[in-house]
């Protein structure tokens, strides 16, 4: 059953048939972050279960998670760690391969971004399949993080990521659903 709060955050988001292949709805951020009451409600959703708990670091997945992670970051008065793509780190990294619907790539993270035991939330916008995010958990886990949740604005269920997070004993929260891929 939706809330008044979920259909708002669904409204807010823009979905293109076909995009980036035939077959595929693209659910598109874009309009949210672009409307401020959405926007706002988003990060004020995604921050409510943690006010008041301590948690160190927010660990943002390049690029929406990097609008999202810093904003839930500022409102739980944590530091914000980017999660890039291979070689755009420019101090000492530590990278981790993940898979892909269609392939293999790499993500990395500074060596030093984490103390070991701090409690992290991971954020991004959306979980589809979780190989991105099954991948930054791992990273994270590989320097020491304690990874408390992993956040999401929008959750393809059909495409089985939350179960895999899951799986690693990762807490999920999402804002809304979409069904199909």
């Amino acid at each position: 059953m939706s809330s008044p709060v979920q259909n708002f955050l669904v409204d807010s988001i823009r979905s293109i048939p076909d995009y980036p292949k035939p077959g595929i709805i693209f659910r598109d951020i874009t309009t949210l972050l672009g409307n401020a009451r959405a926007f706002r409600r988003a990060v004020d959703e995604l921050v409510q279960p943690y006010v008041g708990l301590k948690i160190d670091k927010i660990a943002g997945m390049e690029a929406r998670g990097f609008i999202l992670g810093g904003a839930v970051a500022h409102q739980l008065s944590a530091g914000f760690v980017p999660i890039r793509k291979k070689g755009k780190l420019p101090h000492e990294t530590v990278s981790i391969a993940y898979s892909l619907e269609y392939g293999v790539d790499e993500m990395e993270i500074h060596l030093d971004a984490i103390q070991p035991g701090e409690k992290v939330i991971l954020v991004d916008d959306l979980i589809a399949t979780g190989g991105t995010a099954v991948g930054a958990v791992q990273l994270l886990r590989q320097i020491g993080a304690d990874v408390v949740s992993a956040c999401f604005v929008i959750d393809l269920p059909d495409l089985g990521g939350r179960q895999k997070l899951e799986a690693l004993g990762v807490e999920v929260r999402t804002l809304v659903e979409f069904s199909g891929h």
